[in-house]
C-alpha cells in the first residue's frame, strides 16, 4: 500500500482515498487506546484533531467511501432517527433508601437475619459515593464496546451507543486475560461541576435555554439525536458493578472494581471496604464532610455486601436488591410562601391536595409544587394558605413540606378542608370506613368512577406509563390530547386511532405540531406494543393496591392472559375455591385479593379488559429461573427453619421456579415443615401433601 498521507484532499482519487480513510481509522482508534486506556498519549492534542479532520474531510468529498469502522462513526455521527430499545440481559435495579443510622443499622440487620448470621460472623461492606447522574449498561463482546443502554425501567433501555462512543474515559476496547466472551458494565456518566458551568454559559450566550442542574446536563447531552452535540458536552463516567459479577469468576465486588481499574474504567477513589455499622457511617460522614470539594454532584453513599456469593444468596425483593441500600444526604430545606392549594384526582378517584408555592430554588432545583398528602396530614401541620412554609426534596427529589414557620402566619388565615364533592365532576367524595377495622379510609375518593373525566384521563396516563405499556411518544400530554378530543376514552382506543384518523375530517398530521412523520411513528410505537408480557398488561390496568411487583407475582402464578383473568372472575365469590387460591398466593393477601375481586364485578371493567384483549396479546413472562426438581410446583414452609432464614428459603424456592404459598390448600405440592410446625402440618397431612423436612428440602433442591 502506497504512502497516501502527505497527499492533499483535493488530489485524491477514490483507490487512495479508500486507502487513506483505512490509515486514519487505524490510527485514530490506536491514538484512542493509548490515550484512553493506556494513558499514555504519542501525539498531541492539536496532531490528533488534524487527524480526525482529514478523515472527516475526505469522507465529506467521497461519501460512498464511508468506512463501516470509521471513526466517524463512533464520534460525532450523523443525526440518528430515534432512540431503538435495549433489553438488559441482567435487569438494572433501582436501590432502596436510608435516611439516618437507624436505616443503616436496620439493612445490615436485615442481611443477617436473612443469611442466618449471628453478630460475630464477619460482613464486610463496600461504601461507595452515590453519583447524581445517568445509569448505563456497557455491553462488550469480545474486548469490543457494542453497545450502551440507558437504565429505562430496569428491564429495557434506550440504546444510546452513539452518544457514549464520544465520552473519553470510556474504554472502546479492553484487553486482558481471561476476558468474558460478553459482559455487560454498569456505571453512571455525570457532568462536572465545572463544565456544567462552562455549558450552561455557552448555552445562555446562543440564546439556549440553560440546564437546572449537572444530572439534567448530563442527561440531556447524552439523549442527543445528534451524537456531534453530544461530543461538544464534556461527559464523564465511573464504573460501579458487572451486570452478572460472576463472568468475571471473582468473589468479591470489590475485586470487580479492581478489575474495572485495570482495564482503564474510572473507578471512585472514595470507595471503601467497611466491617461494622460504624464504619459505614464513618465512611458516611467524611464522604458527606468532603462532598463540596468533589467537583461533581453525589447525592448519597451507596453500601454492598462484598462477598459476591451472599449477593447471589441474598437475592432481590420487588425491584431492588436485598444487598445494597442508598443512604441519601439529608435533604436541602428552603422558606417559601404558600400561595394556594390546590386538589388533583387520581386514576383511583383519590383527591390530593397539592401546595402552590412561591417559587425557591432546593437543592439546585427551582420547587413550585409540593404534595400534601391527605387532609389528616395537613391538620396534623396545621397548613394554612398564605403561610410561610419550610420546604425540602425528600431523598433529594420529592418536594414536600415539612412544617410552617408560625412567626410569619398572618392574622387573617383560616383552616383548611378539603372539598366534600370532587372537583372534576362534582360526585361526592367520602373517605370510606373499613367495615373490619370500623376507621377512617385516610384518603377521600371521588365516588363518581368511570363518569369522572379526572379519573379516566389518570388511567390512561398510568396505562402508557414506563411500567405498563410505555409506547414511545405517547406520553401525559398526548393522552391530555386525545382525550380532550374525546379520541381516546378507554385504553382500547390508542390502538385504534390509526384506523380511525383515515375517517376524520381533520387528521392528526394536520394538527399544530404534528406531522407526517411524527404521526408515522406514532403509529409504529403503538403498534410494536400490540404484544406485551402478562405482567406489564396487568400492571397497566391500574387496580387498586396492584403494584409492578404484585402484577409480576400474578403473571408468575397464572401463567396465561385468560387463565388469569378467568380466575379473577371465578374469585368473584369469596368463597370459592378461586378465591382461596388467589389469596393464598405468596404476596397477595386479602387486601389485594378483594380488590382485585371488586375490579372485576365492575361490569365497565371487565368491558375494558375485553376490548382490550380484542387488539393486544398478553404474553406469558419469562421468568429467570433454573429449571429444577420443583419448577411449576407450589410450595408452603412452616415452622422454625434452621439452615437458612425463611426469606432465604422462599427467594431460593422462587429462583428454582417454584410457587410459595402462604397457606397449605389442595393444590399444594410440599409443605417443607421445620420444628414447631403447627396447623399447616396438620391440614398437610389431612389432604395428603407431601411434607418434607428442611434438610430433606435442600436434598431434594440440590
Amino acid at each position: 500500500m502506497s504512502d497516501t498521507s502527505n497527499i492533499d484532499i483535493k488530489s485524491l482519487d477514490e483507490e487512495q482515498a479508500l486507502s487513506e480513510l483505512k490509515r486514519l481509522a487505524l490510527e485514530i482508534s490506536r491514538h484512542d487506546q493509548l490515550y484512553y486506556q493506556n494513558d499514555d498519549p504519542e501525539i498531541s492534542d492539536a496532531d490528533y484533531d488534524a487527524l480526525r479532520k482529514r478523515n472527516l474531510a475526505i469522507e465529506e468529498k467521497f461519501p460512498k467511501l464511508v468506512l463501516e469502522t470509521s471513526p466517524s462513526k463512533r464520534v460525532g455521527a450523523a443525526p440518528l432517527e430515534g432512540f431503538e430499545k435495549a433489553a438488559h440481559a441482567v435487569p438494572m435495579l433501582s436501590l432502596g433508601n436510608a435516611f439516618d443510622r437507624d436505616d443503616v443499622n436496620d439493612f445490615v440487620n436485615r442481611v443477617r437475619r436473612f443469611l442466618s448470621l449471628d453478630d460475630e460472623a464477619l460482613l464486610s461492606i463496600v461504601a461507595e459515593p452515590k453519583i447524581d447522574g445517568l445509569s448505563i449498561s456497557l455491553t462488550y463482546s469480545k474486548g469490543e464496546l457494542v453497545r450502551a443502554a440507558t437504565r429505562g425501567d430496569g428491564r429495557v433501555g434506550e440504546d444510546v451507543t452513539h452518544n457514549i462512543l464520544t465520552i473519553n474515559e470510556i474504554p472502546k476496547r479492553i484487553k486482558g486475560d481471561g476476558l468474558p466472551d460478553l459482559f455487560d458494565i454498569r456505571g453512571e456518566v455525570y457532568m462536572a461541576h465545572d463544565d456544567f458551568k462552562a455549558l450552561n454559559a455557552a448555552q445562555e450566550k446562543e440564546g439556549q435555554k440553560v440546564f437546572a442542574n449537572p444530572r439534567n446536563a448530563a442527561a440531556g447531552s447524552l439523549r442527543q439525536l445528534d451524537s456531534s452535540i453530544t461530543e461538544k458536552r464534556t461527559l464523564k463516567f465511573f464504573a460501579y458493578s458487572l451486570g452478572d459479577a460472576q463472568v468475571l469468576g471473582v468473589k468479591h465486588h470489590s475485586d470487580v472494581l479492581t478489575q474495572f481499574e485495570q482495564w482503564g474504567f474510572p473507578v471512585n477513589p472514595l470507595t471503601k471496604i467497611c466491617c461494622s455499622v460504624d464504619e459505614l457511617i464513618e465512611r458516611y460522614e467524611h464522604i458527606a464532610l468532603n462532598r463540596s470539594e468533589l467537583g461533581y454532584d453525589i447525592d448519597g453513599v451507596v453500601y454492598k455486601v462484598d462477598d459476591l456469593g451472599l449477593q447471589e444468596r441474598l437475592g432481590f425483593v420487588s425491584r431492588a436488591p436485598r444487598w445494597a441500600i442508598a443512604h441519601k444526604f439529608e435533604a436541602e430545606k428552603a422558606v417559601t410562601q404558600l400561595e394556594a392549594i390546590e386538589i388533583q384526582v387520581g386514576r383511583t378517584g383519590a383527591l390530593t391536595p397539592v401546595a402552590k408555592l412561591v417559587p425557591v430554588t432546593v437543592g439546585g432545583v427551582v420547587v413550585s409544587n409540593a404534595s400534601l398528602h391527605n387532609e389528616d396530614e395537613i391538620a396534623r401541620k396545621d397548613v394554612r394558605v398564605g403561610d410561610f412554609v419550610v420546604v425540602q426534596r425528600a431523598g433529594d427529589v420529592i418536594p414536600q413540606i415539612v412544617e410552617v414557620v408560625l412567626d410569619k402566619r398572618l392574622e387573617s388565615s383560616e383552616l383548611y378542608s378539603l372539598p366534600d364533592v370532587c372537583p372534576a365532576c362534582g360526585s361526592p367524595a367520602e373517605r370510606a370506613i373499613d367495615p373490619k377495622t370500623t376507621r377512617q379510609d385516610v384518603v377521600r375518593r371521588c365516588t363518581g368512577g368511570f363518569i369522572c373525566p379526572a379519573q379516566a384521563q389518570e388511567r390512561l396516563k398510568h396505562f402508557v406509563s414506563r411500567n405498563a405499556f410505555d409506547i414511545e411518544g405517547f406520553g401525559e400530554k398526548q393522552v391530555e390530547l386525545f382525550h380532550g378530543l374525546e379520541w381516546v376514552k378507554t385504553p382500547a382506543d390508542i390502538f385504534s386511532l390509526e384506523a380511525k384518523d383515515e375517517d376524520r375530517l381533520t387528521s392528526l398530521k394536520n394538527m399544530d405540531g404534528w406531522g407526517e412523520k411524527s404521526v408515522s411513528k406514532l403509529w409504529d410505537a403503538i403498534n410494536e406494543r400490540r404484544t406485551i408480557d402478562l405482567d406489564r398488561f396487568i400492571f397497566a390496568l391500574g387496580i387498586r393496591h396492584v403494584g409492578a411487583t404484585t402484577a409480576r407475582d400474578l403473571a408468575r402464578h397464572y401463567g396465561e392472559a385468560d387463565k388469569w383473568l378467568q380466575a379473577m372472575i371465578s374469585a368473584g365469590d369469596e368463597g370459592s375455591a378461586a378465591f382461596e387460591e388467589l389469596q393464598n398466593i405468596d404476596g397477595i393477601g386479602g387486601v389485594v385479593a378483594s380488590s382485585l375481586t371488586h375490579y372485576f364485578a365492575e361490569k365497565r371493567n371487565l368491558e375494558q379488559v375485553y376490548a382490550l384483549l380484542e387488539v393486544v396479546t398478553a404474553e406469558p413472562v419469562e421468568f429467570e429461573e433454573v429449571a429444577s426438581s420443583v419448577t411449576g410446583q407450589t410450595v408452603v414452609f412452616t415452622g422454625k427453619l434452621e439452615l437458612m432464614s425463611r426469606a432465604e428459603a422462599k427467594a431460593q424456592a422462587e429462583r428454582l421456579g417454584a410457587k410459595v404459598a402462604g397457606s397449605v390448600s389442595a393444590k399444594t405440592n410440599i409443605l417443607v415443615a421445620g420444628p414447631g410446625a403447627g396447623s399447616k402440618l396438620k391440614k398437610a397431612e389431612e389432604l395428603g401433601v407431601k411434607v418434607l423436612t428442611e434438610q430433606e428440602w435442600l436434598d431434594l433442591v440440590g
